[in-house]
């Protein structure tokens, strides 16, 4: 197992450790159920990257699914080029929420969007790969309980204060280790919580910190023009030509 791969599996057993209360009620852990998904999408880590780009953590039917950051299904298959995954889904599931792998009949907006953006500018992934990479701050899908009862996914800034101070601990390690490994000149957060993230663990390392929008539905802002708006910010900041 290379170096890469070793920081991601001390992080899938480190965070497999933790406990979560209310709001949370399920957590899913892909690095663990979904690695196959994942050891395939790291082939595409060798080497210095230009740009790294850290988003939040997995989504339902995305990552959840494919062990890959932003793994929405088409995208996993159509640009990654990733078309046989072995899942071993987690003993306690959320009926609301299975894990089906590839299988999956939903779409992960925020990875179609994402991919999607990368795919019309770069056409292929071995020409997105040369420069620029992709990571999950936080490995860990939470399904929380609302106020409402109904069961919904929740960000690692909705858990318990002291929970996520834990968890951050955890995360910003195997962040640092990782920029170490692909020494980035920019690395760009996706959406406000990674972006932070990124600036309170990266204090010390040389890369440049910066941010776009995340792709989200449930950002307002995500649903007119992401990907022009995103492309856009991407240049102006100096992150691509």
């Amino acid at each position: 197992m290379n170096n890469f791969l070793n920081i991601f599996q001390r992080l899938c057993d480190e965070v497999d450790d933790l406990k979560f209360s209310s709001p949370v009620v399920s957590v899913y852990n892909p690095l663990r159920y979904a690695w196959d998904g994942f050891e395939k999408y790291a082939k595409f880590s060798h080497g210095c990257k230009r740009v790294v780009f850290v988003g939040i953590n997995p989504g339902p039917w995305g990552m959840a699914q494919t062990g890959i950051p932003f793994g929405e299904i088409n995208a996993v298959k159509n640009f990654l080029g990733i078309n046989e995954i072995t899942i071993i889904p987690p003993e306690s599931q959320n009926l609301s929420y299975p894990i089906r792998g590839l299988n999956c009949g939903r779409s992960e907006v925020s990875g179609k969007r994402l991919w999607g953006l990368f795919a019309s500018r770069f056409r292929n992934a071995e020409r997105f790969f040369a420069e620029n990479f992709v990571l999950n701050y936080c490995p860990l899908l939470f399904l929380g309980r609302t106020e409402k009862g109904s069961i919904r996914n929740f960000t690692p800034d909705k858990i318990d204060p002291s929970e996520r101070e834990r968890l951050c601990r955890i995360c910003d390690s195997a962040l640092i280790e990782a920029v170490e490994t692909l020494k980035p000149d920019y690395v760009v957060g996706v959406g406000t919580f990674a972006y932070k993230r990124a600036k309170t663990a990266l204090i010390c390392q040389r890369a440049a910190i910066t941010k776009i929008l995340h792709p989200s539905p449930a950002n307002p802002r995500a649903n007119h023009d992401w990907a022009g708006k995103t492309e856009r910010t991407l240049i102006e900041s100096g992150v691509w030509q």
